[in-house]
């Protein structure tokens, strides 16, 4: 079994590309629309709050597998038709998105009023406000909440595989399949063991070096 196990490894790490790929344009997207959609969460903007919260419900309220299936086989319906890896990245910006803008307001409208009224005695512009006292604050109080979506992310990846693109979980299908064995499942779970435990631990790190509040 190790033998097989070391033979297939190759096979199925030549799948991590898309993984890691996926993985990092997802939170390149959706972490800063998560944030301007947080803070117009936050906000008073009536209409588009409103439209904000729909979204926030339809993303969260409806399985990210769907979304997949939706943007990749339903779309085209419309003429709007997307590459398998361009279907898989929208639907995992827009649906990572509502999570994280859902954890970002509650760190925004955890911060007191009077760090506000500070930055007007400052005479902070609106941005400045936010970019040099309430983001870094809201970084600090979401990040274990930011941390878990980014675990959640990794091991979502492997949802891509109905859409056939050829990343670590379909390969592993795929030798399975062909060798009448689970052992490629074995090699799939322990490249997704390797990735979270990397991620978990950098993760670590930023609290720790980010723990200047206490």
């Amino acid at each position: 079994m190790i033998d097989y196990l070391v033979s297939v490894m190759p096979q199925l790490l030549s799948g991590a590309g898309i993984t890691i790929k996926l993985f990092g344009l997802t939170l390149i997207g959706s972490i800063p629309l998560g944030i301007i959609l947080a803070f117009i969460l936050a906000s008073r903007l009536r209409i588009l709050k409103a439209i904000v919260q729909v979204y926030v419900w339809l993303m969260r309220g409806t399985p990210l597998l769907l979304q997949l299936i939706f943007v990749f086989y339903g779309l085209p319906i419309l003429n709007i038709v997307f590459d398998r890896f361009e279907a898989a990245l929208i639907a995992f910006i827009i649906n990572y998105a509502a999570y994280f803008a859902e954890i970002f307001r509650g760190g925004i409208q955890s911060i007191p009023a009077g760090q506000y009224e500070a930055a007007k005695v400052l005479r902070l512009a609106p941005l400045q406000t936010i970019r040099k006292i309430i983001i870094p604050q809201v970084v600090k109080i979401t990040l274990p909440s930011v941390g878990n979506e980014v675990i959640n992310l990794v091991k979502d990846t492997s949802l891509v595989y109905i859409l056939g693109l050829s990343d670590v979980m379909r390969i592993g299908k795929i030798a399975m399949e062909r060798d009448s064995t689970l052992v490629p499942l074995l090699g799939v779970a322990l490249i997704y063991l390797m990735m979270t435990g990397i991620f978990t631990l950098i993760l670590k790190q930023l609290e720790t070096k980010l723990d200047y509040y206490r």
